[in-house]
């Protein structure tokens, strides 16, 4: 079999999961503003139309997320330049971060998620802006701190997850969550970002994402290591 015949084999077989677990959702189920796209949209590498509940892989040298059929994902996922989104979503109800530690990562809003690269072989942070996902420059030191306070954190996925520190609730959120997600919650404040201060995009859309993700997190304290 050719690498075309094994490569619409597995669009076929996609097509039919995607059918199966739509009807499994049943109609009428809603998504926020902020959730992943709707069906009809394209796959970003082959361009087939998507179902709402498509894949996402990470493109590593852009650092952006793309939007993938089940048949890209498999073909692609092992490539150099990409790598799948995590699967995980944990709550971290007993995390150690306080103000002292937070002022030493120089993050100029109270909202950013941390991300282990592969490309780097460091720790990437990076927060919402009306542009999109801004990089910080990051204290190692005050990284490696934070990692001896949480020791879950050395169990972080290299660029397919990310903590996600909100600061702007109280008290204080803070969550490993798939990057699909992280670059999700940008695309939500710009989107939705109004004037200097953020207006909505940090008083509504952050408070309702985050109860979204709390939804469908499982607490750090129940997984069994």
């Amino acid at each position: 079999m050719s690498r075309l015949d094994e490569l619409a084999a597995v669009r076929r077989q996609a097509a039919a999961v995607a059918k199966m677990r739509a009807l499994a959702r049943g109609a009428g189920s809603g998504r926020t503003g902020g959730e992943r796209r709707p069906a009809g949209e394209p796959c970003e590498i082959c361009s087939a139309p998507l179902p709402d509940d498509h894949r996402h892989l990470l493109h590593l040298d852009e650092r952006r997320i793309v939007c993938a059929c089940e048949a890209c994902w498999a073909l692609h996922a092992g490539d150099p330049e990409y790598r799948p989104a995590g699967t995980r979503t944990l709550w971290l109800e007993q995390f150690d971060f306080d103000e002292q530690l937070w002022a030493r990562f120089q993050i100029p809003i109270a909202l950013a998620f941390f991300m282990r690269s592969s490309a780097t072989g460091g720790v990437v942070a990076l927060y919402p802006s009306p542009a999109g996902a801004t990089e910080s420059e990051l204290s190692i030191d005050a990284w490696e701190e934070l990692v001896a306070r949480n020791p879950i954190l050395e169990e972080l996925d290299p660029d397919g997850e990310a903590l996600i520190a909100n600061r702007l609730a109280d008290p204080h959120q803070h969550v490993i969550a798939p990057i699909d997600r992280c670059y999700e919650l940008v695309g939500l404040i710009k989107s939705r970002w109004e004037g200097i201060s953020g207006g909505a995009a940090l008083s509504e859309a952050v408070p309702e994402f985050f109860a979204a993700l709390r939804a469908r997190a499982r607490s750090a304290a129940e997984v069994v290591r």
